[in-house]
């Protein structure tokens, strides 16, 4: 596992519960300007002893973070520890503000609350984090939509539990806790924030439309009921569902737009309803195909990503990558897991520092200074650095 990074204004770090931390001395970076990201397992829910100790040391920081189905830590992915990001910033002020999810019906309001929250003048950035079951990520970003100007960079993700999808939990404070959302706001013009994301799946199979659904569950498609025709697809893999649905996303567009595909991926399946429920949108009269994994262009997809990043981004201070990939990708990588990573770093600036996590959904735009939207199945990269 990798030691301690540091460097005068950015530190990275990973605990293991066999080893401890990566350091013998935590950072001196404690200030009321500094970000403690901590991406983690679902067990630090029940046991938070490591978090508890990183709070005492940076007791006046700032912390984000959330469950993953697996840490990143520069170009290593690492299970059941925790990887974190320690920033203290010169010039840029740092907020973070939490909201409960009550049911996943009210998800455009705990966007809009969220939004509200941070939404000063100065705002130039939100990283946000969910809990990764029971929301629908469409609405989540549509309601910091509906708050934030455009101009504002919006990223994140949701919140994994491995490939059980069971329990998360995001950091309220530095609280693990179920249920609820979290996010940061830079504020100040001297804030520098890249994002980037990018799939690099394969369509196959026919094209067929969206012809019942609500919201995020999907009922049918060209008229027929979606749960058994997805099982006819999936063969004997079928068995593991919702999680080897993992390897076969939906790629969905409106019939109008085929430019911009988005990639949905299920959280939960009824099997007396015949539905699905995906993490986020499945509107009625969109376009739908399948989708399988092609190894190589996933890792070039990741690459791609970086370098979204880095048109879009450029400063002469400490580069923070935070990398959100989705764990459909880790299940398809496998052992090459390591190479969409490696792809990121070999791209972005030299020095550049990374953490982040496998989710259940990326938060990003799709381009330069456009809205925020939910992604499933991509490598979605914030970059992060002061000039």
């Amino acid at each position: 596992m990798s030691t301690m990074v540091t460097n005068s204004a950015l530190a990275t770090l990973a605990y293991q519960p066999t080893i401890g931390w990566s350091t013998d001395g935590f950072p001196d970076l404690d200030s009321d300007r500094t970000l403690v990201l901590v991406f983690g397992a679902a067990r630090y829910l029940k046991d938070s002893t490591a978090i508890n100790e990183l709070r005492r040391k940076l007791p006046r920081s700032h912390f984000l973070g959330c469950s993953t189905a697996g840490e990143i830590l520069g170009s290593e992915l690492l299970d059941e520890c925790l990887a974190v990001a320690v920033y203290r910033f010169e010039h840029t002020r740092v907020a973070t503000a939490s909201a409960p999810i009550k049911s996943r019906g009210d998800l455009f309001a705990v966007g809009e609350m969220i939004a509200r929250k941070l939404a000063q003048p100065s705002l130039r950035g939100l990283f946000v984090l969910s809990d990764g079951l029971n929301v629908n990520g469409s609405e989540f970003a549509r309601g910091i939509n509906s708050v934030v100007p455009e101009n504002v960079v919006v990223t994140g993700g949701l919140a994994g539990d491995g490939d059980r999808f069971k329990q998360t939990w995001v950091l309220n404070g530095a609280v693990p806790t179920s249920g609820i959302v979290s996010a940061v706001g830079f504020y100040g013009d001297r804030i520098h924030i890249g994002h980037g994301s990018k799939g690099g799946w394969d369509v196959f199979g026919p094209e067929r439309v969206v012809t019942r659904s609500e919201g995020n569950v999907l009922f049918e498609l060209d008229g027929k009921p979606a749960l058994p025709l997805y099982k006819e697809y999936l063969g004997e893999r079928a068995a593991g569902l919702p999680a080897t649905a993992l390897l076969f996303p939906l790629s969905l567009w409106d019939d109008g737009d085929d430019e911009t595909k988005l990639v949905r991926t299920i959280l939960a399946i009824d099997d007396g309803a015949q539905s699905m429920t995906f993490a986020g949108d499945i509107p009625q009269g969109h376009r739908a195909q399948l989708m399988r994994a092609n190894f190589d262009r996933l890792i070039e997809g990741a690459a791609e990503s970086a370098q979204m990043t880095r048109s879009n981004n450029h400063s002469g201070g400490a580069c923070l990558s935070v990398a959100i990939s989705c764990v459909g990708r880790r299940m398809v990588l496998g052992e090459r897991t390591e190479e969409e990573l490696e792809g990121v770093l070999d791209v972005l600036p030299a020095g550049t520092q990374q953490v982040g996590f496998y989710s259940y959904g990326e938060i990003s735009p799709f381009v330069s200074g456009g809205r925020c939207t939910l992604h499933n199945q991509t490598m979605t990269l914030t970059t992060i650095s002061e000039a």
